[in-house]
């Protein structure tokens, strides 16, 4: 069976357009909750969200939805995307729900799940409930209905997993650290976090209306702390965005350090904390994407790790490490996996474990990236025609070897299909900008 309403990361698409309806949560909600008392007969059900406008309506339809088929429901409130993975593993429930489109601009949201034990869920369930919404609902009679209530202290209780994730010999004093929480689902917690742990902390992107989330802050829209940064003097600049599951991170200076970099610094800290031995046993790679900077490939070789590149998405990163029995992994766009820290992405856990290693080191962010010097990406992207099999262009394929031979061991080819559009993207990147962009044109050109 092939998913209709599942994407890589849960349903999302823009509110009041099928499948992003109140009607359509409803019987999502109902599907649900009739898949998981298939296996458990009192099922309990957490749901969080972000601070879209749209969630309060997506929020309330679940919740019917669940409670008419006989599951109980714990509703979160406005609290990130990870806090409802850990919140779900810690309260014992059966599935963490979170109402949220991520990054996305406010007038999109979605629906996203957790297991039991916090992690994102297989294909196979998945695809049973999307069996369970093609069927005709079956709602219980009043003395079977799921009950709801509120997780009061939701946030106050995240916040002691995330300040419990960070060395507790150690503190944050001394540093000045802006945070910009994107105006989404950290705009409370995220500020609290740094503060509780000792740190002078300004906030920007914390002044949510329902409207603003992800709206020229965050991590997608990292100029705002840049600037913030560099205006008051700050030490480091933290940015997650709308559902806090992704970072980015700007340094004194007002560079902006991408996942990518972070990665490193991250890899880098386990191996001096190992004695500064070569990495073994699960410490032993790092596993990024199709676009990983081939520079932190390099230099993350040159201190013994092993690499590996899984397709673009959090969830693909995952699946790797979990194959090879690696605990980090990551994206340029701030997506970072510590699994002996948590089960899922969590931005707000990764800016501290790399101020962590910032503060053990006396380091700062700059010292521990001085020897990574980013290769210049170009990205181009190429209209595909109606029906085109770009797999079988002879003429690509010489031209992406001939320029992959060209580049050797300073550069790197990728060229692959759009998941949304009928588009062929075309990276290249090299040490020389000049080189990438000349590359570039050359294969597209080809395609």
């Amino acid at each position: 069976m092939k998913r209709r309403f599942f994407g890589t990361d849960g349903i999302r698409g823009t509110v009041g357009q099928e499948p992003i309806t109140p009607d359509f949560a409803l019987r999502l909600g109902h599907a649900v909750g009739r898949v998981l008392k298939r296996h458990e007969a009192n099922p309990l059900v957490l749901i969080g969200k972000d601070t879209r406008i749209s969630g309060y309506v997506l929020e309330s339809a679940l919740e019917s939805g669940l409670i008419s088929a006989g599951a109980s429901v714990m509703l979160l409130g406005p609290i990130p995307t990870p806090a409802v993975a850990y919140l779900t593993r810690a309260q014992r429930a059966d599935l963490g729900v979170v109402v949220s489109a991520s990054h996305n601009p406010y007038p999109d949201n979605g629906i996203k799940f957790f297991s039991a034990q916090g992690t994102k869920l297989p294909d196979a369930w998945e695809l049973e409930v999307e069996a369970a919404l093609a069927e005709a609902p079956q709602w219980v009679g009043s003395a079977g209905l799921g009950r709801a209530q509120r997780l009061d202290d939701a946030a106050g209780r995240y916040i002691e997993f995330c300040k419990s994730t960070f060395d507790h010999t150690l503190s944050l004093r001394g540093l000045r650290i802006v945070v910009d929480a994107a105006n989404g689902a950290a705009y409370q917690i995220a500020p609290k976090v740094f503060h509780e742990l000792g740190a002078d902390v300004s906030a920007i992107g914390c002044t949510p209306d329902g409207l603003n989330i992800n709206d020229g802050v965050g991590a997608t829209h990292p100029q705002a702390l840049i600037a913030a940064v560099r205006e008051r003097g700050a030490d480091y600049g933290i940015a997650v965005d709308g559902d806090a599951d992704r970072l980015q991170m700007v340094d004194s200076s007002g560079r902006l350090h991408d996942g990518d970099e972070l990665l490193y610094v991250l890899a880098l800290a386990r191996a001096k904390a190992a004695g500064g031995a070569r990495p073994a046993g699960s410490l032993g790679g790092v596993v990024g994407t199709l676009m990983t900077n081939l520079a932190v490939e390099q230099a993350l070789a040159a201190h013994g790790f092993g690499f590996a590149r899984a397709n673009v998405g959090d969830r693909y990163v995952l699946e790797e490490m979990q194959r090879r029995g690696w605990i980090l992994g990551g994206e340029g766009s701030g997506h970072l996996l510590v699994l002996d820290k948590h089960t899922t992405g969590d931005g707000l856990i990764s800016a501290l474990q790399v101020l962590q290693a910032c503060v053990q080191q006396g380091a700062s962010l700059a010292d521990l990236l001085a020897g990574v010097r980013l290769f210049p990406q170009v990205l181009l992207n190429v209209k595909l025609k109606p029906g085109e099999d770009w797999t079988r262009n002879a003429r690509l394929k010489e031209t992406t070897h001939a320029v992959e031979d060209e580049l050797g061991t300073s550069g790197r080819v990728l060229v692959r299909a759009s998941g949304t559009e009928p588009l062929l993207r075309v990276m290249v990147e090299a040490a020389d900008p000049a080189l990438a962009r000349a590359a570039a044109e050359r294969v597209a050109a080809a395609a």
